[in-house]
């Protein structure tokens, strides 16, 4: 990877990575709190819900997106999609559980994170949508779940293994800009401030 990125550059690799379509990943979120969905959103209609999970993603992207929820039991089918990514609402009254849009490899790098495997195991770049904002517990932590929320606006980000001195970007989270999120861990991935 590192070699791919310096003879690449970090332009043309972001760019081919907006080319990936596929599915997923609301199960890295959900990994740092318990799923408390099925409980705190009960009244909730299921067009509010869409409407949330499709101010993750771009329009362009949430339009056609797959759009599903949880109900603490399994996954309910909101919306069928055409496009290869899935929205979720998430539930803004849990921290780390966000709305979002993401495709096939995000999907697998959040699966192989919520079942702490060793490393993530998809074979190309994921992509996750966040243009809501967020919150979350910890820039360095993967893990972490007693950690000061952490407010984020609008970002999203790519599920690759991203090397802070390869790539020579920072490892501080930032308002604006670009950083590497939980580098020096195997699910380190970069983290990209507003909107794409």
């Amino acid at each position: 990877m590192n070699l791919t990125i310096r003879s690449l550059g970090l332009p043309t690799l972001l760019a081919g990575v907006l080319l990936v379509n596929g599915t997923n990943p609301q199960d890295a979120a959900r990994a740092q709190m318990p799923d408390h969905r099925s409980a705190g959103d009960a009244g909730e209609t299921t067009q509010a819900k869409i409407a949330r999970a499709m101010s993750a993603g771009p329009v362009e992207v949430a339009k056609s997106a797959r759009i599903v929820d949880s109900d603490g039991q399994g996954t309910i089918v909101l919306r069928e999609g055409t496009n290869g990514f899935t929205c979720m609402p998430g539930n803004p009254r849990i921290i780390g559980d966000p709305p979002m849009c993401a495709d096939a490899a995000a999907r697998q790098w959040s699966a192989d994170f919520k079942a702490r495997k060793p490393k993530p195991t998809n074979t190309e770049p994921g992509i996750v949508y966040m243009l809501a904002g967020a919150t979350q517990r910890s820039d360095t932590d993967p893990y972490d779940m007693t950690g000061q929320p952490i407010a984020i606006g609008p970002h999203w980000m790519i599920m690759w293994p991203f090397d802070p001195k390869a790539t020579g970007l920072p490892t501080t989270h930032k308002a604006t800009g670009a950083y590497i999120m939980w580098a020096g861990s195997p699910y380190a991935h970069l983290h990209i401030m507003g909107r794409p």
